[in-house]
């Protein structure tokens, strides 16, 4: 009797560890089996890191199922890259687990046919998804005022975690965008902590950046090259549309000038200002549009046919004196330059009998001012703004820096009838911010006033 009470014990034994052996083969199979951080803590249970570990993990798997080409733009985890070089660290969770409920994909969209198979595939894996669409500014026009529904973001949740994927679409100006995260009537607001995506409260512009293959704690992921890079620019991204429906709306009120002379100079202040913004960005000094040319890109998507120049901002803080050089290598030869570094500096470039003004701006307390000077006097005047952020644009083709509060710097100067046409416009006296700064002193003109 006792033999047979041993051997039923060690047959529920057995029974026992067999259980505990399927049990611990499923936990592998489910959670170990990549390479990676053990997903288990010491005491055995999930901890917070190991669920958004193995989130991030199960749709980096879903990804490379359906051949979706993303690479990594959390801001917190590139930040963590940035200060690792090595982009080596223990065997744990210490990129993609952090103290932040969301992890945020880019996605090449010019890369990958949408396919509705992989949200279907996400949802089977436990994901609930949402996707969100809005307007494909590529197809907007004068003519025609909005483009077909696109994708723009996917939201994935699962452990209480968030997927971001954002879409990235080529432009015409050769960079990628993407566009704001509007939520629609009668979508859930409580899916996700909105306030804390890294992208989506407004729209985005970037250079298109080189990616590499890296490994971070265990999985296979694609990040930019120059993560401090990519940092910077999704830092200073907000892109701001043209205003298309009011641009029309405007061009009906006071139709475009379509005269041989207006198309010549619409060509060549186009080359102009490529030109220009290509020497610019071999020197790396930012540039806005400035004065006429903001005003056109504003009111109507355009430039101003009867300005006969294009304008551009500069902060002096920006200038380099190899400025007048790079142009002149360029094939834009120096028109004339007024001030100096110090005040009122201002240069003008002359290129297939179009002019480019380079105003540059000066910055005091709560105001911004760029100066003018009339040659044949030697009065100065001054031009106030508000300070103002820079934005991204598109004007004829390519990605320019406009101040963000357009209406604000547009107002200052042209007044609040800056829709209203002006064909006679005078420097000294027309615009709304001017005001008189003085005289240069007449023994300085040679240096201060010069025409070429």
């Amino acid at each position: 009797m006792p033999r047979m009470n041993r051997t039923a014990v060690l047959s529920l034994l057995i029974v026992i560890s067999s259980v505990f052996l399927l049990f611990q083969l499923y936990y592998y199979r489910k959670y170990v089996s990549k390479p990676g951080p053990h997903i288990l803590s010491q005491t055995g249970h999930l901890t917070t890191s190991d669920l958004q570990w193995q989130t991030v993990r199960l749709f980096l798997v879903l990804a490379h199922r359906f051949h979706l080409p993303v690479f990594l733009v959390d801001t917190t985890a590139l930040r963590l890259l940035a200060h690792d070089a090595s982009w080596q660290r223990e065997l744990h969770c210490s990129f993609l687990c952090t103290d932040r409920p969301v992890m945020s994909f880019a996605l090449f969209a010019n890369m990958w046919k949408f396919d509705p198979a992989f949200l279907s595939a996400a949802k089977h894996k436990g994901f609930d998804v949402l996707e969100l669409r809005g307007h494909d500014p590529r197809l907007a026009s004068l003519d025609t005022l909005s483009g077909e529904d696109i994708p723009l973001y996917f939201l994935l949740r699962l452990h209480g975690f968030i997927i971001q994927v954002v879409f990235l679409y080529e432009r015409s100006g050769n960079y990628l965008w993407h566009g704001p995260l509007r939520l629609k009537a009668k979508m859930d607001l409580s899916f996700a902590p909105f306030k804390q995506l890294d992208y989506g409260r407004h729209a985005g512009a970037y250079n298109r950046p080189d990616l590499v293959l890296t490994v971070l704690d265990g999985l296979d992921v694609r990040v930019p090259r120059n993560v401090s890079r990519f940092l910077y620019e999704q830092q200073h991204s907000r892109f701001l549309e043209c205003r298309y429906h009011d641009a029309r709306s405007f061009l009906q009120l006071y139709p475009d000038d379509t005269s041989p002379a207006a198309v010549d100079f619409h060509r060549k202040a186009k080359a102009l200002l490529h030109l220009a913004a290509q020497t610019l960005a071999v020197l790396d000094v930012p540039f806005w549009l400035s004065s006429g040319t903001c005003l056109g890109w504003f009111r109507q998507c355009n430039i101003i046919s009867y300005s006969h120049d294009v304008d551009i901002g500069i902060f002096i803080t920006d200038y380099r004196p190899d400025i007048v050089t790079a142009f002149a290598a360029a094939g834009l030869s120096l028109k004339h330059k007024f001030g100096k570094v110090e005040d009122s500096l201002e240069l003008s470039f002359l290129s297939d009998d179009v002019k480019l003004d380079i105003f540059f701006f000066y910055e005091d307390g709560d105001i911004v001012w760029n100066g003018g000077t009339q040659a044949k006097s030697g009065r100065k005047f001054k031009y106030i703004f508000q300070r103002f952020s820079l934005c991204w644009a598109e004007l004829l083709e390519l990605k320019v820096r406009v101040p963000c509060e357009t209406l604000d710097y547009i107002t200052a100067n042209y007044g609040t009838s800056w829709s209203v046409p002006v064909m006679l416009w005078d420097w000294k006296s027309s615009p709304s911010n001017v005001q008189r700064n003085g005289l240069w002193p007449k023994h300085q003109w040679a240096d201060l006033i010069q025409v070429y």
